[in-house]
């Protein structure tokens, strides 16, 4: 069902302190930012081997984004694994008694179709399917 990592979501306070933290300290270039209205997030994508880290700055304070660092502080908010068909892992998911936060996919940064599975049914870990 899965096929690699696709990226680490970071939730940070300051998108530009933070990339250029990695930029000017470990190395590792942003290759893009993006505004994505519908989670009410800036993203900015930082390649690094096969996967990427994409931090996440929020836009609104109704935001998920927002929510997460005013409740849990900055840090890794979520990991997003590939997929090649989002709907039927999803579907298969659904048959095993996953609990899902998107039982469809959504529009996500880059032109991703994601969504999103529930902590309380993957051990504490947001994880989020994404399809390319």
């Amino acid at each position: 069902m899965v096929n690699k990592v696709d990226h680490i979501g970071i939730a940070v306070k300051d998108l530009d302190k933070t990339i250029k933290f990695y930029e000017e300290i470990l190395g590792i270039k942003c290759v893009d930012t993006e505004i994505v209205e519908e989670q009410k997030v800036k993203t900015a994508f930082l390649p690094i081997g096969d996967t990427e880290i994409e931090l996440l700055e929020s836009t609104d304070k109704s935001g998920a984004i927002s929510k997460f660092i005013e409740k849990r502080g900055q840090g890794i908010q979520h990991i997003a694994y590939r997929v090649d068909d989002i709907e039927k892992a999803l579907e298969e998911l659904k048959k095993r008694g996953i609990r899902l936060i998107d039982e469809k996919p959504r529009d996500g940064a880059g032109g991703a179709k994601i969504a999103f599975l529930h902590p309380k049914s993957t051990f504490g870990v947001l994880i989020e399917f994404c399809e390319r």
